[in-house]
């Protein structure tokens, strides 16, 4: 049973069979091996590829199919409030770094769509931020402030975005790009596989061993290498500690075709809350916001149904065509964490942190790795340093840990919500005590069944059912689990143990 999204996201329904790459089977020897064959592995993959590494890429599903696929496919440097936010925590040099890298990352994805010739609708749009509300005005002020002082070319607009709704000024950076993010993941898979190179797809890694000559194991077969590159959403080892110090967010999208007229095609957010993202694809219009803290309690299609309402009110809505969501991991300091894996670590490697804004920041993330792999500078390895110190920052990474012990104990004393799983409706989960422990059972729409223990296998803390997704998400530090127990995000990488309910109780 999928339930990553609660329908397909419209890049994954409008992308097409693929290739099929082959699972990972028996031992193989190159220079680097990738763990995720999202935005970050692939390009990776490719700028290693051309500088002469051999690499294998190694992906637990297919490729596309995670964050990468399930997204607003804006590629920009200007980012809602994010200047404003890094200059009052790291000051303005911090920003225009961060600002450098973006623009980076979005120049590099077009130059290798067109070096690649990948038909993946690229298209060069104006990002903005606006004021969705009279008190969001100032801030949209203030971002544009902040996004000069960082070195972007952005121009400030009084009289709003040019949407059909009340706007109360914007910030405008031109030339950002709107991609088809699975066309052009398939197109930078087929430009790494080949003599040199390999993708390998439903190879879900399991274990990392780093020393002069690291290996990395699947349940098909082993890679070795002289250097690993963690690419995965969330990272998966927990040596480095990343899922202490990232905050998993989770968010919605829906996708609607107007009876008249073409949708804006702007790369529009607001800048507060709640967030309305506005983009378009085609003749469709996408409407994303909605977002919450991963394994928050009451999660349900309401999330979906807030986004289809602003979209009618606003628009000549024929029908609503696709529903999607992703899962976004914010730096406690917020800045994305690039580099070594460990401190002193020169052969495992790892990028994360992106804050939904990883399409351009992932492809400035490739180029990082990439130089400190081949020994080249890069005026961004201090300040993306996963174990860089920040004393301003330290009661927010305490608040964070903080919020995990209370969720860690406070959900076993969480009393059950049935007793009987016969009193759990069709569509619906409902927890069930198990001697000590806890069962999630969930009813499918055709009145099956489907127990797991509701222990995530990361840190054991206790899921939450996500009605929007009808998936088991873990509050602590974001794992996520379908109804059988399969993992859908990391940091876990072990299903969840499946429960037999007696004959009386099913």
């Amino acid at each position: 049973m999928t339930t990553t999204t609660a329908r397909q996201s419209l890049w994954l329904a409008d992308s097409g069979a693929g290739v099929d790459y082959p699972a990972l089977a028996g031992a193989v020897t190159v220079d680097v091996a990738v763990v995720g064959a999202g935005i970050t592995g692939l390009t990776t993959a490719l700028l290693l590829n051309r500088a002469g590494l051999r690499v294998a890429v190694l992906e637990a599903g297919r490729v596309g199919h995670g964050a990468s696929g399930n997204n607003t496919a804006k590629v920009s440097a200007l980012q809602a409030t994010v200047y404003s936010e890094l200059i009052r925590r790291h000051g303005v040099a911090a920003a225009a770094g961060y600002a450098e890298a973006n623009l980076a990352g979005v120049a590099t994805l077009a130059e290798i769509v067109e070096q690649e010739g990948i038909d993946c609708a690229l298209e060069r749009r104006p990002a903005l931020t606006y004021a969705i509300s009279e008190s969001e005005r100032d801030t949209v002020a203030a971002e544009f402030e902040a996004a000069r002082r960082a070195g972007l070319a952005v121009v400030q607009d009084s009289d709003g975005a040019g949407l059909p709704l009340p706007t109360y000024g914007s910030v405008r950076l031109a030339d950002q790009l709107a991609i088809h993010p699975v066309r052009y993941l398939r197109g930078l898979a087929a430009a790494v596989h080949g003599d040199r190179s390999r993708v390998y797809e439903d190879s879900r890694v399991l274990e990392v061993r780093a020393g002069g000559t690291s290996t990395v194991r699947t349940a098909g077969g082993t890679v070795r290498a002289e250097w690993i590159v963690i690419a995965t959403h969330a990272p998966m080892l927990d040596r480095g500690l990343y899922f202490a110090r990232l905050k998993a967010m989770r968010s919605y999208c829906v996708a609607a075709r107007l009876r008249s007229g073409r949708p804006p095609v702007g790369l529009a957010i607001n800048a507060g809350d709640p967030v309305r993202s506005i983009a378009s694809a085609g003749d469709l219009l996408i409407i994303g916001g909605q977002g919450h803290p991963a394994g928050e309690r009451g999660v349900d299609a309401g999330r979906y149904l807030a986004l289809e309402s602003f979209a009618r009110k606003h628009w000549d809505v024929a029908e609503i065509t696709h529903r999607w969501s992703a899962q976004d991991l914010y730096a406690y300091d917020g800045l994305p964490m690039i580099g070594s894996y460990t401190p002193g670590s020169r052969n495992v490697f790892v990028a994360t942190g992106y804050r939904k804004w990883g399409l351009a920041t992932a492809t400035a993330a490739a180029m990082l790795l990439r130089d400190s792999l081949t020994g080249q500078s890069n005026p961004w390895t201090a300040l993306f340093a996963p174990h860089r110190l920040s004393l301003r920052d330290l009661p927010e990474l305490a608040r964070l840990n903080g919020k995990v012990a209370v969720d860690l104990v406070g959900d076993r004393l969480r009393p059950a919500e049935v007793s009987d799983p016969a009193d759990v409706p069709r569509g619906e989960a409902r927890v069930l005590r198990d001697g000590v422990g806890q069962t999630g059972v969930y009813r499918d729409e055709q009145g099956g069944l489907h127990a797991v223990s509701l222990r995530c296998t990361h840190l054991g803390c206790l899921l939450r059912f996500n009605g929007a997704e009808s998936s088991w998400d873990c509050p602590c530090h974001g794992s996520r689990f379908d109804v059988d127990g399969a993992v859908l995000e990391g940091p876990a990488t072990r299903p969840l143990r499946r429960r037999t309910l007696s004959d009386e109780e099913a």
